[in-house]
């Protein structure tokens, strides 16, 4: 019975938004193609960041050794980028949901209450 109503509210839901017109469309694919490119970006900053720092310990001058270390700590900053535009775009899906949401169940009140009052 609880997943029927789950399910029913659900329908409802995505029946509001869709008459509403509030639809995520474009952003939500934008917000996709984020996510998509931080997991790319975080995932080249890792190998980037072995990569250089694995090259710089078989390095015996030390001006090599510097500016790997360097690169690598650059590739390490291209990570927490990725990671940083990856985090964005979830957090942007969740609060897009959220506030459609909120806005449904604000329409839905404001419903109730007029059809309360008219009723008087």
């Amino acid at each position: 019975m609880t997943t029927t109503h789950s399910e029913e509210r659900r329908a409802k839901f995505a029946q509001d938004v869709a008459d509403q017109k509030i639809g995520a469309g474009n952003a939500s694919a934008a917000d996709g193609r984020f996510r998509i490119l931080g997991l790319v970006v975080m995932i080249l900053g890792v190998v980037g960041t072995f990569v250089s720092y694995s090259n710089s310990l078989a390095l015996d001058d030390n001006r090599d050794v510097a500016s790997n270390q360097i690169l690598a700590m650059a590739f390490l900053a291209v990570t927490v980028l990725g990671a940083a535009l990856y985090v964005a775009a979830a957090v942007t899906r969740v609060l897009r949901l959220w506030l459609m949401r909120q806005l449904a169940e604000s329409q839905s009140h404001t419903e109730a209450i007029t059809e309360a009052l008219t009723r008087r």
